[in-house]
């Protein structure tokens, strides 16, 4: 099994590329096509945005290479709250084989993506 872990400050916007280059590079191990891969990262920067969204202040993503691509993206830190996601869920839930959101209360804390 391959895995990488990052954690970042959600308020340093450049590091979503560097997300984005990551699970790209996930794919890329797992040997998914170009538009799957496509797909997962769209997956990745919007898991990225409801973290924000819900006001945490960091980000840890836990990549893995197993049996296909699977990420557990978590919210740290911060103060946070309930916000408005429905957009972003709604994609995610369109592009990925499985999607887990878990809540603490109405606040979404983690979001785990396989492809």
């Amino acid at each position: 099994m391959k895995e990488l872990f990052l954690k970042f400050d959600l308020s340093e916007s450049e590091f979503n590329t560097a997300l984005r280059l990551v699970a790209g590079a996930m794919c890329s191990l797992a040997e998914k096509d170009v538009d799957a891969a496509e797909d997962f990262k769209v997956c990745v920067t919007e898991s990225a945005l409801i973290l924000k969204n819900c006001g945490f202040k960091s980000l840890c993503a836990n990549f893995n290479v197993q049996n296909g691509v699977k990420v557990t993206l978590s919210g740290e830190g911060g103060q946070p709250a309930a916000a408005d996601n429905e957009l972003s869920l709604a994609l995610i839930g369109a592009l990925v084989e499985k999607c887990l959101i878990q809540r603490q209360g109405d606040v979404i804390s983690s979001v785990t993506l396989e492809l």
